[in-house]
């Protein structure tokens, strides 16, 4: 079944999902994480393939091994690497000018340039996912992924450090502005388990994840432990999940697999499963659930269950505006979804940066009133 969506690529017109897997910041076990997810999903029964879009260092040659790695040319299109059932192309497999093949030194043009080669220029065939790896950061490359073709949701690694949480955030309202939305969290490194005693060391800290799900209501998060296997298959070719299917890892990413196929065929159903927060002019708030039923109440209500770092102290969770402080004829200027689990809201007065999860407007407002 072809997808309209990419009738203006004739390799990619049989490709029904592109799941983007990003990490926004280098180093936190993103491609891990495609490379797993994508074989995950294949074990389920769903055909797949893996672009590797990181010109710059691309790792699934690292990642994945396949005994045949020639990359040759049929009726104008690139047939793609195989391994396992799983299609995959990435440009560490391209020979280069001196008959070798790695990473790429060049300008950003031209990476975007390989970049459209590789991705609609492979004979894709029919795939239920293309898992596309996703470069780090959130520029020029990320923007011409998003812009070149209809990336259908996005999964987001990261690790537990609050570094890694700002550029997550960045990322995150990077694919709200590109219409592209953020479907499951991945926190890799998150703790580490001790084998004698089953007691958990977070040895990066802890609450990076919950501050997501606290801020943006994100239902599909998972904790990825370390694991000594887990370094070992990236570096020797075979994937964990297939080298240890039973392990508990394994059986983590098949959970992820699971929801990631329930909010797809969600987005490709049209079944919508988002609340929507509307404000009637001079008078009230409505939030209006998937079934139509709608809920009212005031915006100062709403004003002041706002948590951003202006109105709660980030680290002891005390309020630093009083409910006093806020205006009963407070109203909000803007309003803008924010993934699928929650919106933002800009302010006639004070200024902050609300971000509401729709469960929280719910547990807080509606059900509390």
């Amino acid at each position: 079944m072809s997808n309209p969506l990419l009738a203006s690529h004739p390799a990619l017109q049989n490709v029904q999902t592109l799941l983007a897997i990003s990490s926004c910041k280098g180093g936190v076990g993103k491609s891990t994480t495609a490379v797993n997810l994508a074989f995950t999903l294949a074990a389920s029964g769903k055909k797949v393939g893996i672009f590797d879009a990181d010109i710059y260092g691309p790792s699934i040659p690292t990642m994945i091994k396949p005994e045949d790695t020639s990359v040759f040319q049929e009726n104008q299109l690139i047939t793609p690497i195989e391994y396992e059932g799983v299609k995959m192309m990435s440009f560490g497999w391209i020979p280069q000018s001196n008959n070798q093949s790695g990473p790429a030194i060049m300008r950003g043009a031209m990476v975007s340039q390989i970049i459209n080669q590789l991705l609609t220029g492979v004979n894709w065939g029919e795939l239920d996912y293309l898992v596309i790896d996703f470069p780090p950061g959130t520029g020029d490359i990320q923007l011409t992924l998003c812009q070149l073709v209809p990336i259908t949701a996005a999964v987001i690694a990261t690790t537990p450090q609050q570094l890694s949480l700002v550029d997550v955030v960045k990322g995150i309202q990077m694919f709200d502005k590109l219409k592209v939305p953020t479907i499951a969290v991945v926190e890799n490194m998150s703790y580490y388990e001790c084998k004698k005693c089953d007691e958990r060391e977070y040895l990066f800290g802890q609450g990076a994840r919950q501050q997501l799900i606290d801020t943006y209501g994100y239902k599909n998060t998972f904790e990825i432990p370390i694991q000594k296997d887990v370094s070992l298959s990236g570096d020797s070719g075979t994937p964990h999940v297939l080298a240890f299917p039973e392990s508990s890892t394994s059986k983590i990413f098949q959970s992820i697999a699971h929801d990631v196929i329930t909010e797809v065929d969600a987005i490709h159903t049209g079944i919508t499963t988002t609340p929507t927060l509307t404000y009637n002019v001079g008078q009230s708030m409505i939030l209006t659930l998937p079934d139509g039923t709608e809920h009212e109440f005031s915006p100062a209500a709403l004003r002041r269950s706002c948590r951003c770092a202006n109105c709660v102290d980030e680290f002891t969770g005390e309020a630093k505006i009083k409910s006093d402080d806020i205006p009963e004829d407070i109203y909000p200027t803007e309003i803008t979804p924010m993934g699928n689990y929650a919106c933002a809201v800009k302010w006639s007065v004070m200024d902050c940066a609300s971000i509401f999860p729709f469960e929280r407007i719910m547990a807080e407002i509606v059900n509390a009133s």
